[in-house]
């Protein structure tokens, strides 16, 4: 395959998109979920010569789309959603066909230029202060590592890049039970271990309670332990719980701690200023992540991180060996000394593509129409006799479930075998409860209220 082969098969595939995009309210939302279906399907080894476009081609259509679970479906209301909106997709390919490195600035000038401004067109329709600049990571998970390491290192005044972790004191993190497992997950990759994620009670809000993380931290002091940070929460994935940023921040700085806010998913709704109460304090964090990806139609992967100081950060992940240097350039900004790869993909140009598409008054259409249609149709389930509202809207999340765990496994079965919408589960106060969060980038409120309509037929049998 050259390149005249390729844009040959480039306008296939557009066309291709198109076909499939326009038809997938016709698909059922989930795969079917048969282990090894897809994989028998493909040979055991690979082509020794080569094959034809026409061969590969259709394979493709005949073995993929059937095993996808569609998450661009309008009907997609499981986990967050990770969407597409059609002017990040052509983004995306110009940024395939460009096929830049951008490790650092001299590798591609406009990969890091362009990605500088978008921090701050986003740190200002989020509502951040000016002082806030930030990155693109792939994911939440990413930038969360990159805050706690940074934390870790801090704390120790940076020995642990150079001696390790052997004879350092036990270290210490707080966050409440709410936050996302990414948190557990760059507690045990940064070496603070999970025994050393102290979760923090809440109250009955979700919030995590102020007088109870002031407790924790005094009490591993005087045990001897070295507190390092504390994670806080904005839009918990499992029901969307929000600590009180200004009281938990203030405790925070009070003990001399820095603080992470993980807004992976409800951040993009604060580019509405009447969402921003449900925050409010943020301004005071020294670190903040939010996904692009999940509601402001920004193609995975994109997870965006502000940072008030980024010389902390940098001072923990930078590294500059002299094959890395730009001569003449040293205090240039090199992004791959905020985030964990060297390697680095055009992911601000999807940004710069989306937001001026739709302006953020467009996006903010959509938000305020999935929040809208969220509390709208939770009404709606909240009538269907033998179903229960567990919590209610947070933003266009909320939980139902049925009068035991055994009918609302049942109940989420059904739904989802039967394919016109796709929801998924989580546990609540020890219940098995179902999930519908709205916002994925083309859904309608017809798509959103036909859930109450599936849930009340399939409810009934």
């Amino acid at each position: 395959m050259d390149h005249d082969d390729l844009r040959h098969w480039s306008k296939r595939a557009a066309d291709w998109a198109h076909d499939y995009h326009e038809g997938l309210r016709d698909r059922p939302v989930r795969a079917e979920l048969t282990h090894g279906k897809i994989a028998s399907q493909l040979p055991d080894t690979p082509p020794e010569n080569p094959e034809s476009m026409e061969a590969i081609w259709d394979d493709f259509t005949r073995i993929v789309p059937p095993g996808i679970t569609h998450w661009q479906h309008p009907r997609f209301f499981a986990y967050f959603p990770a969407n597409a909106s059609p002017a990040s997709m052509l983004a995306e390919q110009l940024a395939n066909a460009i096929a830049a490195q951008g490790m650092i600035w001299q590798t591609s000038p406009a990969v890091t230029e362009v990605e500088q401004v978008m921090m701050k067109w986003l740190a200002q329709a989020i509502g951040l202060p000016n002082e806030f600049t930030g990155t693109i990571h792939d994911s939440a998970t990413t930038a969360t590592l990159s805050a706690v390491l940074t934390m870790r290192e801090k704390a120790l005044d940076w020995t642990g890049l150079q001696q390790g972790l052997s004879g350092a004191p036990r270290l210490r993190l707080y966050a409440s039970a709410q936050t996302h497992s990414s948190v557990d997950k760059a507690a045990r990759i940064a070496g603070i271990g999970q025994e050393n994620l102290v979760k923090v009670p809440t109250d009955s809000t979700l919030s995590m309670r102020p007088g109870a993380l002031a407790g924790a931290i005094a009490a591993d002091r005087a045990a001897g332990y070295l507190p390092i940070g504390v994670i806080l929460c904005a839009g918990g994935t499992s029901v969307g719980a929000f600590d009180r940023m200004a009281d938990c921040i203030g405790v925070a700085r009070a003990a001399g701690l820095p603080t992470h806010v993980d807004a992976a998913w409800a951040g993009s709704a604060m580019i509405c200023p009447e969402f921003r109460r449900l925050w409010a304090g943020v301004e005071g964090a020294d670190s903040i992540v939010f996904n692009p990806h999940k509601w402001l139609g920004a193609q995975f992967d994109c997870a965006v991180q502000f940072l008030r100081d980024p010389g902390p950060q940098v001072r923990t992940l930078g590294l500059r060996p002299s094959y890395l240097e730009t001569a003449g350039r040293e205090e240039i900004v090199n992004f791959n000394e905020w985030t964990v790869p060297l390697g680095r993909r055009f992911r601000a140009l999807k940004l710069w593509f989306t937001l001026r598409a739709y302006g953020l008054e467009g996006l903010r259409t959509r938000i305020r129409n999935h929040v809208n249609w969220a509390e709208e149709v939770c009404a709606q389930i909240a009538l269907i006799p033998g179903i229960h509202i567990v919590t209610p809207p947070a933003l266009s999340l909320f939980t139902f479930a049925c009068d035991d765990a055994a009918r609302t496994e049942h109940l989420l079965a059904r739904i989802n075998d039967d394919g016109r919408i796709y929801l998924t589960q989580t546990r609540h106060a020890g219940r098995l409860v179902i999930r519908m969060q709205v916002g994925q980038f083309d859904c309608t409120r017809d798509d959103v209220m036909m859930a109450a309509q599936v849930i009340a037929e399939l409810a009934g049998k």
